[in-house]
C-alpha cells in the first residue's frame, strides 16, 4: 500500500505543470555551450572577487631584474611584464577592474534605458516619437567612435570611462524596452486590464513590469562583451584606466613593444579579454534561447 501510495504520488508530482523560470532554467541546463560559458564567467567573477587570496605576488611591485621573463619562468609562471611584475598576479587582478568596466555601465544603462523605454513604450504617441527621435540621434553614431569622442571630451579615468559608456548604451536598451513594452501594451489582458478601470500604475507594475523586464535584460547581457571590449579600448588608447592600475586593455597598450621579443607574454590579456566577452555572449544567447516558449 505504500508502494502503491508513493507510485501515484510520483505520478501527480511528474504531472504537475511546472512554472514559466523552472522551464528556461531546465531549458538553459540542456544547452551544454550556454553551462560551460556561464561557468567560464562565474570563474572570471570568482577570480575578481577573491584576487587578493589567489593572486601569488603583488601585481604593482616589479623588479627590472625579471623585466620580460618568459612564461614558465621559475616564481612567474606567466612571465613578467615590462616593468618585471608578475603577469598572473597582474591578469587576476586586471580582472576587477575588466568585469567593472564592462559590467557596471551595462547595469546603469539598463536601469535608465529600461526606464525611457517602458515610459515611452507604454504612452505612445508623441511622447514616444520625441524620445525615439531623440535616442536615434545618439544611436547613429558608432559606439566606439562615441565613446571616444564622450571620453576625449572629458579626460581620462575610470569615472569618465564608465559615463561615456553608460551613454552609449542606454540608446539601444532604450529601444529594445520601448519594442517589448509596446507589444506588450497591445495585448489583450493589458485591453481588459485598461476596461475594467486599472490605473496606468497599475497596469504598468502587475502586466508590463511582469513580461518586459526578461527580454530587456537578455539584450543587456549580450552588451557586457561589447562594453568590456570597448572599455578595454578605451583603456589601450589611453583613455580609460590609468596606470599603474591592472586592467586587461591598459596592460595590452604597455605591451604593445614587448610583442617582437616575447609575443605569447604580451597576447596573454588579449586572450583574458577574448575568454570573457565570448563567454558573456554565448551565455547571452543560451538565456535567449531559453526564454524563447517557442523553443
Amino acid at each position: 500500500m505504500t508502494f502503491a501510495v508513493t507510485g501515484i504520488e510520483r505520478l501527480a508530482a511528474a504531472d504537475k505543470p511546472q512554472g514559466y523560470w523552472q522551464s528556461v532554467g531546465r531549458r538553459f541546463l540542456r544547452d551544454r555551450v550556454a553551462v560551460v560559458a556561464a561557468c567560464v564567467a562565474g570563474g572570471m567573477v570568482l577570480m575578481a572577487i577573491f584576487a587578493p587570496w589567489i593572486a601569488p605576488q603583488d601585481p604593482l611591485q616589479g623588479t627590472m631584474i625579471k623585466r620580460l621573463s618568459p612564461i614558465g619562468t621559475e616564481g612567474y609562471p606567466l612571465g613578467a611584464d615590462e616593468l618585471g611584475r608578475d603577469m598572473l598576479s597582474r591578469l587576476i587582478y586586471g580582472a576587477r577592474l575588466s568585469l567593472f568596466m564592462g559590467v557596471t555601465p551595462v547595469l546603469i544603462a539598463f536601469v535608465i534605458g529600461a526606464t525611457i523605454g517602458i515610459a515611452a513604450g507604454y504612452a505612445g504617441g508623441w511622447l514616444n516619437t520625441i524620445t525615439m527621435r531623440v535616442l536615434d540621434v545618439f544611436y547613429a553614431f558608432p559606439s566606439v567612435l562615441l565613446a571616444i569622442a564622450i571620453s576625449g571630451a572629458l579626460g581620462a579615468g575610470i569615472l569618465n570611462g564608465l559615463l561615456s559608456l553608460t551613454v552609449v548604451f542606454i540608446p539601444p536598451i532604450a529601444r529594445v524596452a520601448e519594442s517589448v513594452t509596446t507589444s506588450v501594451r497591445k495585448l489583450e489582458y493589458v485591453e481588459a486590464a485598461r476596461a475594467s478601470g486599472a490605473s496606468a500604475l497599475t497596469i504598468v507594475r502587475v502586466h508590463v513590469l511582469g513580461n518586459v523586464p526578461g527580454p530587456i535584460f537578455v539584450y543587456a547581457t549580450s552588451l557586457i562583451s561589447v562594453s568590456m571590449i570597448l572599455a578595454a579600448g578605451l583603456s589601450f588608447l589611453g583613455l580609460g584606466v590609468s596606470p599603474p592600475n591592472a586592467e586587461w586593455g591598459l596592460m595590452l597598450n604597455t605591451l604593445r613593444n614587448a610583442i617582437y621579443v616575447q609575443p605569447w607574454l604580451a597576447a596573454l590579456p588579449g586572450v583574458m579579454i577574448f575568454l570573457t566577452s565570448i563567454s558573456f555572449n554565448m551565455l547571452s544567447d543560451g538565456l535567449r534561447s531559453a526564454m524563447d516558449v517557442k523553443a
